[in-house]
């Protein structure tokens, strides 16, 4: 399921302050140690969140690096995943209503050596957003299909993840 190009995300103090929050790299190493423990120790950063776009970057280091002298396919979708994963619980975590989210689907490509920090950019937050607003209304599950490019440093695409995303609106009790 793809947004309407018409659909906007209005901005929200809330909003705001999760982007705040997450872009300070104290607070995300916080949130990171205690949530995403993994994320932490391979060195993620959230560089860049707006409301329609996030970007991640994975370092190459000794704890990333597979025996090839490349970053581990592994730290590639976890960077992949966490760029539009944090778009996703930006929206969920937001909404009035109490909504779950979950991968249910993953493609990738690689098409170039990862030696070098590389940066995945997902462009889904407005895809996100109309499907968390869609299933608050309905009550439904809906899932989005959401792209995340990777590009090392000399702006080269090394690998392009496709993650599929389901949203559920709760029950109100």
């Amino acid at each position: 399921m793809s947004a309407p190009s018409s659909f906007t995300v209005a901005d929200t103090p809330r909003l705001a302050a999760f982007r705040r929050n997450l872009l300070n790299p104290v607070k995300l190493r916080l949130f990171a140690l205690q949530r995403l423990p993994m994320a932490a120790l391979a060195g993620l950063r959230v560089t860049e969140l707006t409301n329609e776009h996030a970007t991640v970057t994975v370092p190459f280091k000794y704890l990333t690096k597979n025996p090839f002298r490349s970053i581990y396919f592994a730290c590639l979708s976890m960077a992949a995943e966490m760029a539009s994963g944090t778009l996703a619980l930006m929206y969920t975590s937001t909404s009035e209503q109490a909504v779950s989210m979950l991968v249910v689907g993953m493609q990738a490509e690689f098409t170039k050596k990862a030696t070098s920090r590389i940066a995945f950019t997902s462009p889904d937050g407005a895809a996100i957003a109309q499907a968390i607003a869609e299933s608050c209304a309905t009550g439904e599950g809906r899932t989005v299909v959401c792209t995340s490019t990777g590009r090392d440093e000399a702006g080269e695409v090394v690998a392009v993840f496709r993650i599929t995303w389901s949203f559920r609106a709760k029950q109100k009790r």
